[in-house]
């Protein structure tokens, strides 16, 4: 049964965030009889809450406290973004692990480094991740059903003499198993999997932590400062509780997951004289380097019904694009995924208004769409910082959310835009619509990993350069963005990273 720990007790390991690295991390610890407090700054839902409606729901889990600048779209929740998220969960590549060899420095202000660990130190990780997860055709696993949507993009693909695309990586269970059911196909996956299907920490790692008696989850209980001693140690985490009083959990060490922007305002908040830009930020690396992909969107008016709302949000990858190509015109890659929107944001996608926007909607039956995710070049302009005077309801820096496409990936979703256009008039699509998706909803850097303190925030374990007892365990570790989409790279370094904690208490060196 789940355990509770005394505010005073400093043996334990707090974990800041319960989403796909923090929910990961302690089970994976707790497992290892590591006792573990897990800070979450929203509520714990239940299967019985969630609704198939992606307006009620974010409502009811997306993170609404005031932020400054672009949108990053994440939820305050148990479970976090493991909720909202699609469950597409391709691998980095082996080249994208050395961005830096690869490409050489962009042209622009970029920030290309190698990361310090490789995709053989990583695979076994990845198939851990992939068996937990329960990632479609990986394993003993089947692919996911073919949707409509999912046969309209292949066949699209075959007409303009695509390979590589199939119905896997989806961590959404295709039969049932590991006690979760198989898809029923109900669709608007963003709105949360009211039967659990889906990969989510809220019912798979959160509970799996609490039957071990080595784990306490205190929801709504938002991370103010990260506090430390004379020598530099962290020493616990102060937190405002449910009804608003600040509390103090004392840590043998703490790992931050709180997803990009509240990692990087909880470490810039703990600044102190001895840390005087904040914790782990002797770089001035905290905060910056912030990637969210090369995003874009199309849809199309097919000559028949697709349905594309029927079924899985997003069940099948291209790949044939995922590789570098310089002779394309930009360095890197992106892949072609299927992607179904709810009316609202179909319309809200296509422009809101006019005749164009009617032709989406009135044959809304016969919308087919794709999401195009490719590799994101990291720049220290693109941060996120601490608004000087701004505070919110937990009397917090409000965070400043600064980024900007750069020309490299304008290139690049040009390239994908054409692409998909041909695809979907292959087949006869009377009306196309190709562009931006301006949204947040892969976010990486900020604390990244580096060989060279000087470049980054954290060491190939996501520890600290700076204190080694305080980690980063969620997304603002990427080196690179790489093209796939990060949430199974994220669990496969927490299970790493587990492993790396537990063998250092084991050697009383943590």
């Amino acid at each position: 049964m789940a355990k509770q720990y005394e505010l005073s007790d400093s043996s334990v390991v707090v974990v800041i965030g319960s989403g796909a690295g923090g929910g990961t991390l302690s089970n994976e610890l707790a497992r290892k009889g590591i006792d573990v407090v897990c800070l979450e700054a929203g509520s714990r839902l239940t299967l019985a809450d969630v609704v198939n409606d992606p307006p009620t729901m974010d409502g009811k889990m997306g993170w609404h406290d005031k932020r400054i600048g672009n949108m990053v779209w994440v939820c305050k929740t148990v479970g976090g973004t493991t909720m909202r998220w699609s469950g597409v969960t391709p691998r980095i590549q082996d080249h994208e692990f050395k961005a830096l060899t690869t490409y050489g420095q962009l042209d622009g202000n970029t920030a290309l480094i190698d990361w310090p660990l490789t995709l053989d130190e990583l695979e076994p990780y990845y198939v851990k991740a992939e068996d937990k997860m329960g990632v479609s055709g990986t394993g003993d696993i089947p692919a996911s059903a073919e949707t409509n949507n999912y046969k309209v993009m292949a066949a699209g693909a075959r007409q303009v003499g695509y390979k590589e695309f199939s119905s896997a990586r989806m961590a959404i269970n295709p039969v049932a198993r590991a006690g979760r059911p198989g898809c029923q196909q109900i669709s608007f996956c963003n709105a949360g999997c009211a039967i659990g299907a889906k990969w989510s920490t809220l019912y798979t790692e959160i509970p799996a932590a609490e039957i071990t008696g080595h784990f306490e989850l205190r929801a709504n209980a938002m991370a103010v400062q990260i506090n430390h001693d004379d020598k530099g140690r962290v020493t616990g985490v102060v937190y405002s509780d449910a009804d608003g009083t600040l509390q103090e959990q004392k840590a043998r060490a703490v790992a931050v997951a709180g997803n990009v922007v509240e990692t990087a305002r909880i470490l810039l908040n703990s600044n102190s004289s001895m840390f005087p830009d904040g914790l782990a930020n002797s770089s001035g690396q905290v905060g910056r380097n912030y990637m969210r992909h090369m995003f874009g969107v199309a849809l199309a008016v097919m000559p028949k019904p697709v349905n594309y709302h029927r079924g899985a949000r997003q069940t099948g990858v291209i790949y044939d694009e995922q590789y570098h190509k310089p002779e394309r015109g930009f360095a890197g890659g992106y892949e072609i995924q299927t992607i179904a929107f709810d009316p609202w944001n179909t319309s809200a996608m296509v422009g809101s208004w006019g005749p164009g926007n009617t032709v989406f909607i009135q044959k809304y039956t016969h919308v087919a769409g794709v999401f195009i995710t490719g590799e994101d070049p990291p720049e220290a302009a693109n941060r996120i910082s601490l608004h000087p005077t701004e505070r919110d309801a937990h009397g917090l820096p409000v965070p400043v959310i600064e980024y900007r496409d750069h020309s490299n990936s304008v290139a690049m979703r040009d390239h994908s835009i054409k692409k998909s256009r041909e695809m979907f008039e292959s087949l006869g699509a009377t009306e196309f619509w190709g562009g931006d998706a301006s949204v947040g909803c892969h976010n990486m850097g900020v604390a990244r990993m580096s060989k060279d303190p000087r470049d980054g925030v954290t060491n190939r374990w996501g520890q600290a350069h700076d204190i080694e007892n305080l980690f980063v365990s969620d997304g603002s570790t990427f080196s690179t963005s790489g093209a796939a989409n990060p949430t199974l790279t994220i669990v496969a370094l927490a299970i790493r990273q587990a492993d790396h904690i537990a063998e250092r208490m084991a050697q009383k060196s943590l």
